[in-house]
């Protein structure tokens, strides 16, 4: 058997940084208190594997430091909101370090909510109200554009009735029964790219997005909207975030199913007529689904249209 030495081998990745970076960032304007806690990830690539290949340090700025100036850079610019903060990350080390070749930021947010009284905002009192995870991403190659993504996960959605699943192929190994009326329900997960970095308002655009998915999960309030299927409801959420959000290029959602069962009370001498369910945990359905405009391909040119590139923008970076 032959020895292979590093030059018969090509080094496709070699990245590191720090994981986890949690704080809280207090901003006061006179009595009325602002906080933004977040949870960090910035990850470099240096220009050369020196470190990995041959175990030179030279170049490696140390994941502590790497804390130490996400920490830093909060404290002097602050957190105006979660993406702007991602580009400041991304910006500091590009312009500081020239070994730099390559740095991913991660950031997600707490959701910390302002207490109301009775109305009345609260100056310094929140309550941390999980509806869903904010998350953003920002990535830069030297000489390359800056990427943003964003995102929310872990959004739990349910609506009880305006689903169905009928039609669908079936064969020798198919059990499960048609429905035209059940619970629909599941965890989201959606990311969506803005293409190369502009003066966005990312709060706005993001409250915007939130609130297309609950008006296509749900339907009008009074009466709602049929949906023969999750893809169908993914797709829907898709396609009106695209329509109303022109600053998004693509999106990708991913819908968790949680599935419940009628509890069968015959023995009991009771009719459940769908009023006592109980929740199967696993296994679960899942569906994933991404969706974009095709003159944003056609303007990023092959680079992007493999799948994994559409959603991670990374070698379209790296081709920059």
């Amino acid at each position: 058997m032959s020895q292979v030495t590093i030059k018969d081998l090509e080094v496709l990745n070699c990245e590191y940084g720090k994981n986890t970076i949690k704080f809280l960032r207090l901003h006061r304007e006179g009595k009325k208190h602002f906080v933004k806690e977040v949870e960090v990830c910035a990850h470099l690539r240096l220009t050369s594997p020196q470190e990995y290949l041959e175990g030179n340090n030279s170049l490696v700025i140390p994941t502590d430091t790497i804390k130490n100036i996400v920490l830093v850079l909060a404290k002097k610019k602050g957190i105006p909101s979660l993406e702007q903060f991602a580009i400041d990350i991304c910006n500091h080390f590009m312009t500081t370090f020239c070994q730099v070749a390559y740095v991913k930021t991660y950031v997600q947010e707490v959701p910390w909510q302002r207490l109301h009284e009775d109305g009345v905002p609260h100056i310094h009192s929140f309550i941390c109200v999980p509806d869903g995870i904010r998350f953003c991403e920002a990535e830069q190659c030297r000489n390359g554009p800056l990427i943003v993504f964003a995102g929310i996960k872990d959004l739990k959605l349910m609506k009880t009735t305006q689903s169905g699943f009928e039609g669908f192929y079936k064969n020798e190994h198919t059990t499960l029964p048609e429905r035209h009326d059940r619970i629909l329900c599941g965890e989201l997960f959606c990311k969506w790219s803005y293409g190369e970095c502009k003066d966005f308002d990312f709060d706005c655009i993001w409250k915007k997005i939130r609130e297309c998915i609950l008006e296509a999960f749900a339907g009008p309030p009074d009466c709602g909207e049929y949906s023969p299927s999750y893809q169908k409801t993914v797709n829907c959420i898709q396609m009106l975030v695209l329509s109303r959000v022109s600053q998004i290029q693509v999106i990708e959602v991913v819908l968790n199913n949680t599935f419940y069962n009628v509890v069968d009370m015959k023995n009991l001498g009771l009719t459940n007529d769908k009023e006592v369910l109980v929740p199967v945990e696993a296994p679960y359905g899942s569906c994933a689904c991404t969706l974009g405009r095709k003159k944003f391909f056609e303007a990023q040119g092959h680079m992007l249209r493999d799948e994994r590139r559409c959603q991670l923008g990374l070698a379209a970076a790296q081709g920059n």
